[in-house]
């Protein structure tokens, strides 16, 4: 499982053992930053909150002794976009949802309306990032999976993931 890198617009709830007056809830910035009372604007984007506790802590070295500092995320905002479903083509209302899991192809497919009639269903594809920045393509026999209830291909669908229903040629 990867770590999860605080972003722009994520609630960090920022917590100091024994010091309530530095202890605060604060948004990420558009700039990564957030901003802590006494030592002010620490870097947050782009960090894990291991990180971020660890900075809090060094930068308070100075004020408070042997501070133990919790940094909570309260609202994960900045992974909506990044970990939406969305499919595309002959589908009733091309959609982008939010990712849950157990999602798999149908359901996905099913939010956005289901399949126009123009829709080549069993030439479905599945867009997916690797974890080496190249896109990965599955075919889908959507068509087998609708009319048949044939689910050999009704994949679980993942964060990121894009699935394309191609209308027919006539």
């Amino acid at each position: 499982m990867n770590t999860y890198l605080i972003g722009v617009d994520d609630q960090l709830q920022i917590t100091v053992w024994h010091n309530p007056d530095l202890s605060v809830s604060v948004p990420v910035r558009p700039d990564g930053r957030i901003t802590v009372p006494l030592i002010g604007d620490v870097v947050a984007g782009g960090q894990t909150p291991d990180q971020v506790s660890a900075q809090i802590r060094d930068k308070l070295q100075s004020f408070v002794r042997d501070p133990q500092v919790a940094v909570i995320l309260t609202a994960l905002r900045s992974n909506e976009y990044l970990s939406r479903v969305r499919v595309t083509g002959a589908v009733r209302n091309p959609i982008s949802i939010p990712y849950r899991q157990g999602m798999t192809v149908l359901d996905a497919v099913l939010a956005a309306g289901g399949t126009t009639e123009f829709a080549a269903s069993d030439r479905t594809e599945l867009f997916r990032k690797s974890d080496g920045g190249t896109t990965v393509s599955y075919a889908v026999r959507l068509g087998k999976i609708l009319q048949r209830g044939d689910l050999a291909n009704n994949y679980p669908v993942q964060p990121g993931d894009v699935i394309t229903v191609p209308q027919r040629t006539f």
